[in-house]
Formats: C-alpha cells, sequence, structure tokens
C-alpha cells in the first residue's frame, strides 16, 4: 500500500479537527493555545503534503514553496506562543485565574 496525498491530508484534516474542538471546549488558556499549535502544525502537514506531491520541476527536484511556508508558519507560531504566554502569565498574576469564563474583559 502506498501513501498518498488523500492520507496526508486526511490526518491533516484530523489533526485540525482535534485542534478546533480543543480550542474551542476548553476552559484554559494554555489548552487554547495547545489547540491552535495544534491547527497550525495541520496546515503544517498540509503545505508539506501539497508541495511532495506537486510533482519535481525537470531537472528532478523538488519544488520548496510548501518548505517555504512552513518555515513561515512555524515562526508566526513560535511568535504566537511567545505572546499569549506572555499575556497568560500576566493576566495570572492581575487576577489569580487563567479561566476563559471568568476573563471576560482585558481591562481591569
Amino acid at each position: 500500500m502506498t501513501v498518498d496525498l488523500a492520507h496526508y491530508l486526511a490526518v491533516s484534516g484530523i489533526i485540525f479537527g482535534i485542534g478546533v474542538a480543543i480550542a474551542l471546549s476548553k476552559r484554559n488558556v494554555v489548552a487554547v493555545l495547545m489547540g491552535i499549535e495544534l491547527m497550525l502544525n495541520a496546515s503544517n502537514l498540509a503545505f508539506l503534503a501539497f508541495s511532495r506531491f506537486s510533482g519535481a520541476f525537470q531537472d528532478g527536484t523538488e519544488p520548496l514553496a510548501g518548505h517555504t511556508f512552513v518555515v513561515f508558519v512555524l515562526t508566526v507560531a513560535a511568535a504566537e506562543a511567545a505572546v499569549a504566554l506572555a499575556m497568560a502569565v500576566l493576566i495570572y498574576r492581575r487576577r489569580e485565574t487563567v479561566d476563559l469564563d471568568r476573563i471576560s474583559v482585558l481591562r481591569w
């Protein structure tokens, strides 16, 4: 059995769905951030799958567009994680909770 594009996209869709379910169902800020990271990693898998199965150039090299997108997504994900975790720590210091239901506004 060979693994083709549909298999990669199915796994990517399942991971993305799990990320959406986690991000929408959890109350904890850290759990929501983990769901968002799962969604970003699912999009990375889809980018790499499309890059791999898009076909080689005439000289036999693989196109690197998917890899370039993955580098940008990873950069944005790292920046998002750093900023969001800093905000979560600040909110925890001020309100002593990271429960999203108890944090309704960002002004105190």
